[in-house]
């Protein structure tokens, strides 16, 4: 049984939360599935809108679906929370992507 398959069974048997929404966001971006990925992600990020990590993920997800302009809000808004996490390295990971993403 693949990772993936782990996680999905726990969501099958009714466990959902930020950490699982985002290993299947994180299993389906593995896997170029960006659409799946992009969906577990958003659902992290209503469980839990200050996870730093779901929104860098998400953005790198939606980027990666040329979806650029959500991707440049989603690093924006993740670059917010991780500013007020603390969260230093996602900060300067985050703002690298956005400027990557500015230049396209």
């Amino acid at each position: 049984m693949s990772q993936l398959d782990t996680f999905k069974a726990l969501l099958d048997k009714g466990n959902d939360n930020e950490l699982l929404r985002y290993s299947l966001g994180n299993e389906y971006y593995k896997q170029h599935d960006f659409e799946q990925a992009i969906t577990h992600l958003e659902k992290a990020i209503e469980f839990n809108p200050k996870y730093s990590a779901a929104w860098k993920l998400y953005a790198k997800a939606l980027s990666e679906n040329k979806q650029n302009t959500e991707a440049v809000n989603a690093y924006e808004k993740g670059i917010i929370v991780a500013e007020e996490n603390g969260d230093k390295q996602a900060v300067k990971e985050m703002n690298v992507f956005l400027k990557r993403l500015k230049k396209v």
